[in-house]
């Protein structure tokens, strides 16, 4: 969410951002003329409460003097009444237009994103690791899958519906060592305190993270009308909720594994073959609060972390950075970390890394002092994947198969499933 006041300030400002990510401006527009009309509203009803309160006192003073209310005050007091509920009235539905105008315009783009409307014009910053070659043709993760019993896509469809997935064996077992591994790297090694939040969010904590309003279509719902979390975003978003911080104690850092829920109603013609798009997938997420100075260093910082893990793994990768078309509504800056998948024989995204400045901070009311008598300020809020659990498997299962149909295991997880170097072991 935005100050008012800079949309006030600044139009051009915010209608050039809007433009840039493609969108219509007039938008903005729209809202200076609410945000008019709120503002003209709030004086009027604020006058009619004083004129009220003139007259009630006159009448009060009239009746302690013993003396007769004429007529007259009593209509105009009754007319007052009268005037102040209608405007209170307009004056609510105007300011629920003006919020939800508000929480519909998405964060301004950071000026070192790139112009461009479409993940084909994300700018590639840098590669880690050579592209593996095969002395015969590589196989896409979900008929390695099938051959070896790792996942059961059927089975997980008939049980849930499509795109569901089913572990099963060395696929469930390495799932449980990818999400070990990750978490001992970011809270050993990188410094991450580890959260375990709840897997359901109230609308109040949907707004802070601002998955609603902008994505009540992808999101799963209860009848008791409680949100499966999308992302651990969520709920890491409004850890800090309506709190003022100390300046000392940032930046804060935070990891947590969740499973995660999401309709993607927009994904219609996207790849969703084997594990890259499921309706239920795995993540270990990371997220920062930090100040407004250091949140771009932090964000830099927050992509080496995600990174580590895929150079750990072995795993080929880039590094993209998301043009402006292509953000996510709530980053002002976003990279993309690709990892090589050569049974498909393309770059696929494992992670998105984003500082969200101080739009969901503005929303859920975080702020920070620089020091005790120092008026407060909103955080920045960073996040990542760090990295998504099904799509790094995908990852792993096809740059390490083997011609005996095996997959060999990289040495920075074998740890995590008591030293096993192939999968399937020989000994079966």
């Amino acid at each position: 969410m935005h100050d008012p006041r800079l949309i006030r300030e600044q139009p051009q400002v915010f209608k050039s951002a809007l433009e840039k990510r493609g969108m219509d401006p007039s938008i903005i527009d729209e809202f200076l003329l609410v945000d008019a009309k709120r503002r003209e509203l709030i004086q009027e009803t604020q006058a009619l409460r004083e004129k009220q309160n003139r007259t009630s006192d006159e009448i009060s003073a009239l009746k302690r003097a013993k003396k007769e209310v004429p007529k007259e005050i009593i209509e105009e007091m009754r007319q007052l009444s009268a005037d102040l509920k209608n405007k209170l009235a307009l004056q609510r539905e105007i300011e629920d237009k003006w919020k939800e105008i508000l929480l519909s315009i998405p964060n301004l783009p950071h000026e070192s994103v790139p112009a461009g409307l479409t993940e084909d014009e994300n700018q590639e910053v840098r590669r880690w690791g050579e592209l593996p070659v095969f002395p015969f043709q590589p196989k896409p993760h979900w008929e390695i899958g099938n051959q070896l019993k790792l996942f059961d896509l059927e089975t997980a469809a008939e049980i849930a519906g499509s795109r569901f997935p089913l572990f099963q064996g060395w696929g469930a077992k390495l799932v449980r060592a990818l999400i070990n591994f990750m978490l001992d790297l970011h809270t050993k090694e990188h410094n991450y305190i580890e959260i375990l939040p709840p897997l359901l969010a109230n609308e109040t904590s949907c707004l802070t993270s601002a998955h609603l309003p902008k994505f009540a279509d992808d999101l799963f719902t209860t009848k008791e009308g409680f949100y499966l979390i999308p992302t651990a975003e969520l709920p890491l978003a409004n850890l800090h909720r309506d709190e003022i911080l100390p300046a000392e104690v940032l930046p804060l850092k935070y990891v947590a594994y969740t499973p995660c829920f999401r309709e993607e109603a927009g994904s219609w013609g996207k790849e969703t073959r084997g594990l890259i798009r499921q309706h239920q997938f795995d993540k270990v997420e990371l997220f920062k609060y930090t100040t407004p100075e250091t949140s771009y260093d932090e964000l830099e910082k927050l992509v080496q972390d995600a990174e580590e893990v895929l150079k750990r793994l072995g795993i080929p990768y880039r590094v993209v950075n998301v043009c402006a078309g292509d953000l996510g509504f709530s980053a002002s800056k976003k990279y993309d970390i690709e990892a090589w998948f050569p049974g498909m024989g393309k770059f696929i995204e494992v992670s998105s890394c984003s500082n969200c400045t101080d739009f969901q901070a503005r929303r859920g009311n975080i702020r920070f002092r620089e020091h005790p008598e120092a008026s407060p300020r909103f955080v920045h809020t960073l996040n990542g994947s760090g990295l998504a659990i099904g799509r790094t498997l995908a990852a792993l299962i096809e740059n390490y198969q083997e011609e005996d149909g095996r997959i060999r295991v990289p040495e920075a997880l074998r740890p995590y499933i008591n030293g096993v170097a192939h999968i399937p072991p020989k000994d079966g």
